[in-house]
């Protein structure tokens, strides 16, 4: 009598095993197909937010894969973030290794009773996540994720928690993986993308426009007499002035848009789904902010111009992105020409 009773709930546990593991298999899949970091994170968060109907999800990464300190990633989802306060905690803080040592998931409550004194449990206390998941893989921490209150407001069984482990799992060797690629794809000095990712990624943008015909933009653009500033002011205050200004071009433009570093201070800015006007105003927008910055280099207030020069594709007469570059940099030559730090368009 009693298999009769025990055999059908052994059938339904072994099934929501089946189950879960189809699920990892398919979720290790969406992970892993796509190594664009940002992307990655996004679909990270939305994952366990989906699987565990929750109303918040955050993660805590490195700057850089040499770096050794977490810093909560921006597209956290939900937590109120107090913006006048740092997020962020030391890699060898107290807190950090015993989750690197006790690989499972911690509340809030849990971690406080080991009474370490912790910088990184106060970055955690102010955000009040339910719970606290460590980013594993190969035996190394590279994150934390931190998630808030269910939909139904109920807790996390240890069933769930075993799962979310496992989701964990995965999305370290996806970050991990990401982290490389993003460092062979990045150019170290700006943090732009390098030349040859610009050129695959124009050869793709330029596929899909032609095949679903829609608008496509392209900005070339070169810092004025940045030969004579070196010679002024030495190749160190250089390296300065071209990080400002490609950080001052990540900050106006969308997560969408590419900007790569194309030569020594010439730059290139994919715009997908931009028509010659929108870019304009983008280009225009770039040219104002860099003229506008005042660059503090020891003891110097610097200033440097930038001209630009931008083009769409034309799909009726555009071959390849050959021509789409062609015409961009004719138009970077035609600001230059006419007096630099302007922009101009073909």
């Amino acid at each position: 009598m009693d298999m009769d009773i025990t055999w059908p709930i052994e059938i339904e546990q072994y099934e929501r095993k089946i189950y879960d593991l189809k699920q990892l298999i398919e979720i290790s899949k969406g992970l892993n197909s796509t190594l664009d970091y940002n992307t990655l994170i996004e679909s990270i968060l939305l994952t366990c937010m989906g699987q565990m109907q929750l109303l918040k999800a955050g993660i805590f990464l490195k700057r850089g894969i040499a770096s050794d300190h977490f810093v909560l990633h921006r597209n956290y989802k939900g937590f109120d973030i107090d913006h006048s306060q740092e997020y962020e905690f030391s890699y060898e803080d107290s807190m950090t290794g015993l989750m690197e040592s006790f690989s499972r998931c911690y509340t809030m409550p849990e971690l406080k009773k080991h009474g370490f004194e912790s910088p990184a449990l106060e970055v955690l206390h102010r955000l009040d996540p339910c719970l606290v998941v460590p980013l594993v893989g190969k035996g190394h921490m590279n994150g934390i994720i931190i998630l808030g209150e269910r939909i139904n407001q109920g807790g996390f069984s240890e069933v769930e928690k075993e799962y979310l482990l496992n989701i964990a799992s995965l999305a370290s060797i996806a970050i991990h993986n990401a982290s490389l690629y993003e460092m062979a794809t990045t150019d170290m000095m700006t943090k732009l993308k390098i030349h040859h990712y610009f050129h695959s990624a124009m050869e793709e943008e330029f596929e899909r426009t032609v095949r679903f015909n829609r608008p496509l933009s392209l900005i070339m653009a070169d810092i004025d007499h940045f030969k004579q500033f070196n010679d002024t002011y030495g190749h160190s205050a250089g390296d300065h002035v071209l990080k400002v200004v490609a950080n001052l071009l990540k900050e106006n433009i969308r997560p969408m848009d590419i900007a790569a570093r194309y030569g020594g201070e010439e730059f290139a800015i994919i715009l997908p789904k931009t028509d010659m006007t929108e870019a304009l105003i983008v280009a225009e927008r770039i040219r104002q902010n860099i003229s506008a910055e005042i660059i503090r280099y020891e003891d110097k207030h610097l200033n440097v111009t930038i001209s630009m020069g931008l083009t769409q594709v034309d799909i009726d007469s555009d071959k390849s992105k050959k021509d789409v570059i062609t015409r961009a940099d004719k138009a970077l030559y035609m600001s230059k020409n006419s007096g630099r730090n302007t922009v101009s368009f073909m």
